[in-house]
């Protein structure tokens, strides 16, 4: 097993709480390995809404998952909560990359952590566009440095 990062949920400018579901357990009792990729989805989106960058039906531009990865550290199980840490590792013209971690409950050691990419894209046409400067702004924030 690999180690654990020493991340801990301050390392995160957001931290956003999503209860499990007693279907989010699979048939090892544990909360599915795909899961944790709906988690981060949810966490990520979540803070876009948040702060008025994305209109999830009227938004113009858009972020769409061009790459994601988790790693696994502890099992998660309904009925835990977890709070999923988002940070900024680098933004580009185009795209942006987050760090996410995954905590269980009020523990403050990494349970799972991930990276995930959003190439942002004209909503109709699907080609890349520059980010836009108030989505650009937020990220800055949030930004490891």
């Amino acid at each position: 097993m690999p180690s654990i990062p020493e991340f801990k949920r301050e390392d995160f400018p957001k931290l956003v709480t999503i209860s499990t579901r007693w279907s989010d357990n699979d048939i090892y009792l544990h909360v599915n390995n795909v899961i944790y990729f709906s988690y981060f989805d949810t966490a990520v989106n979540q803070n876009l809404v948040e702060n008025g960058v994305l209109e999830i039906e009227n938004s113009d531009v858009i972020g769409l998952v061009v790459n994601n990865q988790c790693q696994f550290f502890a099992s998660i199980a309904f009925p835990d909560v977890v709070s999923v840490g988002v940070a900024v590792e680098k933004i580009g013209n185009s795209s942006v990359t987050y760090r996410l971690g995954i905590f269980k409950n009020q523990e403050n050691t990494l349970s799972a952590l991930g990276a995930f990419t959003h190439v942002y894209v004209n909503r109709q046409t699907h080609r890349p566009v520059p980010i836009p400067e108030k989505t650009r702004s937020l990220f800055e924030t949030m930004l490891i440095k």
